[in-house]
Protein backbone atom coordinates (compact mmCIF):
# COMPACT_ATOMS: atom_id res chain seq x y z
CA UNK A 1 0.00 0.00 0.00
CA UNK A 2 1.39 3.29 -0.85
CA UNK A 3 0.86 7.07 1.27
CA UNK A 4 0.98 10.22 -0.20
CA UNK A 5 4.06 12.73 0.70
CA UNK A 6 3.81 15.88 1.70
CA UNK A 7 4.02 17.92 -1.48
CA UNK A 8 4.91 21.98 -0.82
CA UNK A 9 4.38 24.50 -3.67
CA UNK A 10 5.77 27.96 -4.18
CA UNK A 11 5.65 29.57 -7.49
CA UNK A 12 7.25 32.78 -9.36
CA UNK A 13 5.84 34.43 -12.10
CA UNK A 14 7.26 37.08 -15.20
CA UNK A 15 5.44 38.47 -17.92
CA UNK A 16 9.04 38.94 -19.92
CA UNK A 17 11.41 36.79 -18.25
CA UNK A 18 11.14 33.07 -18.33
CA UNK A 19 13.29 31.83 -16.17
CA UNK A 20 11.27 33.75 -13.37
CA UNK A 21 8.03 31.63 -14.32
CA UNK A 22 8.56 28.81 -12.19
CA UNK A 23 6.72 26.29 -9.72
CA UNK A 24 8.88 25.33 -6.53
CA UNK A 25 7.86 21.67 -5.50
CA UNK A 26 9.54 19.85 -2.58
CA UNK A 27 8.35 16.54 -1.62
CA UNK A 28 9.23 16.35 2.01
CA UNK A 29 10.41 12.73 2.37
CA UNK A 30 13.25 11.86 4.05
CA UNK A 31 15.49 9.08 3.43
CA UNK A 32 14.37 8.39 -0.50
CA UNK A 33 15.77 5.42 -1.26
CA UNK A 34 17.32 6.70 -5.10
CA UNK A 35 17.30 3.20 -6.54
CA UNK A 36 13.28 3.05 -6.45
CA UNK A 37 12.51 6.81 -7.35
CA UNK A 38 10.65 7.25 -10.21
CA UNK A 39 9.74 10.80 -11.00
CA UNK A 40 7.81 11.43 -14.58
CA UNK A 41 7.15 15.23 -15.93
CA UNK A 42 5.35 15.77 -18.89
CA UNK A 43 3.83 19.01 -19.89
CA UNK A 44 0.38 18.60 -18.26
CA UNK A 45 1.46 16.36 -15.16
CA UNK A 46 4.00 15.19 -12.29
CA UNK A 47 4.20 11.25 -11.26
CA UNK A 48 6.39 10.54 -7.87
CA UNK A 49 7.24 7.14 -6.97
CA UNK A 50 9.42 6.03 -4.03
CA UNK A 51 10.69 4.08 -0.95
CA UNK A 52 11.55 5.24 2.11
CA UNK A 53 14.48 4.18 4.43
CA UNK A 54 14.27 2.64 7.37
CA UNK A 55 10.80 1.52 7.04
CA UNK A 56 11.02 0.95 3.76
CA UNK A 57 7.57 2.51 3.25
CA UNK A 58 6.73 2.99 -0.29
CA UNK A 59 5.19 6.34 -1.30
CA UNK A 60 3.65 7.91 -4.98
CA UNK A 61 1.01 10.71 -6.27
CA UNK A 62 0.14 12.24 -9.41
CA UNK A 63 -0.98 15.17 -9.92
CA UNK A 64 -2.78 16.82 -13.14
CA UNK A 65 -1.38 20.44 -13.45
CA UNK A 66 -3.48 23.71 -13.75
CA UNK A 67 -1.06 24.88 -16.63
CA UNK A 68 1.42 23.88 -18.93
CA UNK A 69 5.20 23.24 -17.88
CA UNK A 70 8.29 22.95 -20.33
CA UNK A 71 9.69 19.56 -18.90
CA UNK A 72 12.77 19.90 -20.68
CA UNK A 73 13.71 23.24 -18.96
CA UNK A 74 12.58 22.06 -15.75
CA UNK A 75 15.26 20.55 -12.86
CA UNK A 76 15.02 18.74 -10.22
CA UNK A 77 17.65 17.55 -7.16
CA UNK A 78 17.23 14.74 -4.42
CA UNK A 79 18.94 15.22 -1.29
CA UNK A 80 18.73 13.68 1.95
CA UNK A 81 15.99 15.46 3.47
CA UNK A 82 13.58 15.61 0.25
CA UNK A 83 13.14 15.69 -3.52
CA UNK A 84 12.99 19.09 -4.82
CA UNK A 85 11.83 20.24 -8.82
CA UNK A 86 11.47 23.32 -10.14
CA UNK A 87 9.22 23.21 -12.64
CA UNK A 88 9.15 25.80 -15.71
CA UNK A 89 5.80 27.30 -16.43
CA UNK A 90 5.34 27.26 -20.31
CA UNK A 91 3.24 30.43 -20.95
CA UNK A 92 5.32 33.77 -19.85
CA UNK A 93 2.24 35.65 -17.46
CA UNK A 94 2.85 37.80 -14.74
CA UNK A 95 -0.29 36.39 -12.74
CA UNK A 96 0.12 33.56 -10.42
CA UNK A 97 -1.51 30.12 -11.03
CA UNK A 98 -4.30 29.92 -8.26
CA UNK A 99 -3.35 26.42 -7.25
CA UNK A 100 -1.14 23.77 -8.52
CA UNK A 101 -4.05 20.94 -9.93
CA UNK A 102 -6.34 21.38 -12.74
CA UNK A 103 -8.83 20.26 -9.86
CA UNK A 104 -10.61 22.68 -7.49
CA UNK A 105 -10.81 20.33 -4.89
CA UNK A 106 -8.51 20.49 -1.55
CA UNK A 107 -5.58 17.69 -1.58
CA UNK A 108 -4.72 17.15 1.91
CA UNK A 109 -1.24 16.67 1.26
CA UNK A 110 -0.29 19.38 -0.89
CA UNK A 111 0.65 22.43 1.05
CA UNK A 112 1.50 26.15 0.63
CA UNK A 113 5.54 26.33 0.82
CA UNK A 114 5.69 29.57 3.30
CA UNK A 115 9.56 29.73 2.69
CA UNK A 116 9.10 29.96 -0.85
CA UNK A 117 6.44 32.07 -1.36
CA UNK A 118 6.36 35.52 -1.89
CA UNK A 119 3.19 37.58 -2.66
CA UNK A 120 2.45 38.44 -6.46
CA UNK A 121 3.74 42.06 -5.64
CA UNK A 122 6.59 41.64 -4.09
CA UNK A 123 8.41 38.84 -6.78
CA UNK A 124 10.68 41.22 -7.74
CA UNK A 125 12.71 41.49 -4.97
CA UNK A 126 12.72 37.82 -4.52
CA UNK A 127 16.08 36.52 -5.22
CA UNK A 128 16.23 32.46 -4.55
CA UNK A 129 15.36 31.71 -8.34
CA UNK A 130 18.21 28.85 -8.41
CA UNK A 131 15.91 26.99 -5.35
CA UNK A 132 19.19 25.07 -4.10
CA UNK A 133 20.18 24.37 -7.25
CA UNK A 134 23.28 26.31 -7.47
CA UNK A 135 25.53 27.02 -4.68
CA UNK A 136 22.51 26.94 -1.84
CA UNK A 137 23.03 30.86 -0.56
CA UNK A 138 21.02 32.33 -3.19
CA UNK A 139 22.13 36.54 -2.51
CA UNK A 140 22.93 35.61 1.29
CA UNK A 141 25.22 37.86 2.20
CA UNK A 142 27.00 36.27 6.29
CA UNK A 143 29.16 39.38 6.70
CA UNK A 144 26.10 41.94 6.65
CA UNK A 145 24.09 39.32 8.88
CA UNK A 146 26.60 39.25 11.44
CA UNK A 147 27.37 42.41 11.41
CA UNK A 148 30.03 45.07 10.53
CA UNK A 149 31.84 41.26 9.91
CA UNK A 150 32.45 38.37 10.61
CA UNK A 151 35.70 38.99 13.20
CA UNK A 152 33.30 40.61 14.99
CA UNK A 153 30.79 37.64 15.07
CA UNK A 154 31.70 36.44 18.44
CA UNK A 155 33.26 39.66 20.67
CA UNK A 156 31.08 40.26 23.59
CA UNK A 157 29.88 43.20 24.54
CA UNK A 158 30.87 44.45 28.38
CA UNK A 159 28.11 45.54 30.24
CA UNK A 160 28.48 49.11 31.71
CA UNK A 161 28.02 50.34 35.15
CA UNK A 162 24.34 51.42 34.07
CA UNK A 163 23.28 48.18 33.10
CA UNK A 164 24.54 46.26 36.12
CA UNK A 165 22.96 49.31 38.42
CA UNK A 166 19.68 48.33 36.96
CA UNK A 167 20.33 44.75 37.15
CA UNK A 168 20.12 45.27 40.64
CA UNK A 169 17.05 47.02 40.96
CA UNK A 170 15.12 44.15 40.18
CA UNK A 171 12.15 43.67 42.64
CA UNK A 172 10.26 41.04 41.16
CA UNK A 173 6.81 40.70 39.78
CA UNK A 174 4.06 43.22 40.90
CA UNK A 175 2.17 41.99 43.59
CA UNK A 176 -1.61 41.30 43.04
CA UNK A 177 -4.51 43.20 43.30
CA UNK A 178 -7.20 42.51 45.03
CA UNK A 179 -10.51 40.96 43.30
Amino acid sequence: MSTHPEVLWAQRSHASDESKNVIYLTVSLPDIDKSSLKYELSPTSIKFEADARPANKHYEFSLDLYDDINPEWSKHKLTSRSFTAVLQKKDKKLEYWPRLTKEKAKTPFIKTDFDRWVDEDEQDEATDNDFGMGDGFGDMDFSKMLGSGAGDAGAAIPPTPEDEAESDKDDGPPPLEDA
